[in-house]
Parts: C-alpha cells; structure tokens; sequence
C-alpha cells in the first residue's frame, strides 16, 4: 500500500514529534537525553548495516523495518543538533534537496546527457565547484579511509588512484605484485615483528582489492558471500551430528563439510 504525501507528512510528523518527546527534559527518556552525536555514531553505522542485510534478504517487512531505524538515527541526530541550537531536521532536507537539484542540470534544467557515465561526469564537476578548489587526492583518500569500512575505502582508494595514473598497464602488472606481496607477508610471519606482519598483510590485501577491481568484483560482496556459505555449511553440519562440533576429529569435520558443501551446491543447482 502507498500512502498519499499527506499519509506521509503526517507519519514523519509524528516521529519527529515522539523524538522530540524523547528529548524533553520534562517528561523525556534518560537514555536519548543523555545521547550525542557522537554517542549515537554507532547505531548510525550499525543500522545502515542491518538495512543492507534487509536489502540482501528481499524480505519487504524487514526492509521497511530496517529503514525506519535508520531513519530514526537521522531524526534523532538532528534532535540533539538543535537542542544544541545547531541546526535542525528542516536544514538537513532543505540541503540535501537543494544539492539534488543543483547537482542535476539535467533533470531540474536544460543541460543535454548522452550517458550515466556523462551524468557521473557532470556530477562530480559539479561537486569540484561547489567545494571551491579542487581537494588533492590524498585529501580525497583520507576521506575515504576515515569514512568507510576498511574494504569499502580500499576500492575507492584503487579506483581514484588508478584514475588519477596509479595503474598497472595490464591485469599481469597486478598479479606479479600479488605474488611479490604474498612472498613479503610469508617472510614478516617467519621473520619480523607483529607490527610488520600486520603491516604485510594490509599490503597483500589491498593487492586483492585491485585485483577485484582489475575483474570488476566487489570485494565486500565476495568475502560477504563467503561469510555466508560458511555459515549455511555449519548449520547443514549441526543438523546430522549428535554431539558439539568441537567433540569430532579434524578428519570427520572435514567429512562434514564436504557433505554440506555438496548438498548446499545441490540445492542451488
């Protein structure tokens, strides 16, 4: 069922309203009085997650579940922004709305586009000017570093730096750096300290992450995948034994596993 602008008006009324209430120091709830923004940042990032795992299941019930926490982290933000007296959640629309129009010639004036590639092009033009000078490319990656997860930002990080001539000629160049890279990890966990070794093992994953890029894969999806089957596989295995895992030998696990694998691949085919 979609709701009229009304329907929907009313419901962020609402929550905005009961938020508020939440916030009050008269009547309000110990627990978001004493929020911050910087209290909060974790439920940000957490739920984001969990609207991603909705997305993931196709469960519609839950994807609406989902993005109403996440709304919720993005009214309450603005809450203690304007108890702070900083800014409220009108300031957040009214921004976001005038930075779509501004950033979409196309659609909210006469620029012609060909392409989304021409669309992406633009967009970041766009961007470039409203920041004033263009920022350096390590300001550029830092941002990245600080703001996304670890294999997130590390794609973005290849992408920008292959574009701006950070590449290899060929998907080979990338390779024999993976190799060199794996050797060098090998040696630090023989050899060299826990901070070296740790160290190696951020160079070796980010040759991983430029290959994915070189093959166009997203890494996050595939070690999600992976995290995934693994866990499908142990569950198969927890159905047919009849003790804990950790009572069997390395040799019957092995077993296990090979029979789970066999049966989950069965059931996708």
């Amino acid at each position: 069922m979609n709701a009229s602008l009304s329907e929907t008006l009313k419901a962020l009324q609402e929550l905005i309203e009961v938020v508020a209430q939440l916030r009050n120091p008269e009547g309000g709830c110990p627990w978001d009085l004493a929020q911050t923004p910087q209290s909060l940042m974790p439920y940000v990032i957490e739920e984001a997650y969990e609207v991603v795992d909705a997305l993931r299941s196709g469960d519609e019930a839950a994807i609406a579940d989902e993005l109403g926490d996440l709304l919720l982290q993005v009214v309450l933000q603005a809450q203690v922004a304007k108890d702070q007296q900083q800014f409220d959640l009108a300031t957040v629309a009214q921004n976001i709305t005038a930075k779509l129009i501004r950033r979409h010639p196309h659609v909210f004036n006469d620029l012609e586009v060909q392409s989304v590639d021409e669309v992406h092009q633009n967009w970041e033009k766009i961007k470039a000017t409203e920041n004033g000078a263009e920022p350096k490319l390590s300001d550029k990656l830092r941002k990245y570093a600080r703001s996304l997860p670890p294999l997130m930002a590390g794609m973005k990080i290849s992408q920008k730096a292959a574009k701006a001539g950070f590449e290899w000629d060929s998907i080979e160049g990338v390779w024999d750096k993976f190799y060199e890279e794996l050797a060098e990890f090998q040696h630090a966990l023989q050899h060299e300290s826990k901070e070296n070794q740790q160290a190696e093992l951020g160079d070796l994953l980010f040759t991983i992450i430029n290959l994915a890029r070189w093959a166009d894969l997203d890494p996050a999806e595939a070690l999600q995948g992976t995290n995934d089957r693994f866990i499908q596989r142990l569950v198969q295995m927890e159905n047919v034994v009849d003790r804990p895992l950790s009572e069997y030998s390395l040799e019957e696990l092995e077993q296990f596993w090979q029979e789970a694998k066999k049966k989950l691949a069965k059931e996708r085919s």
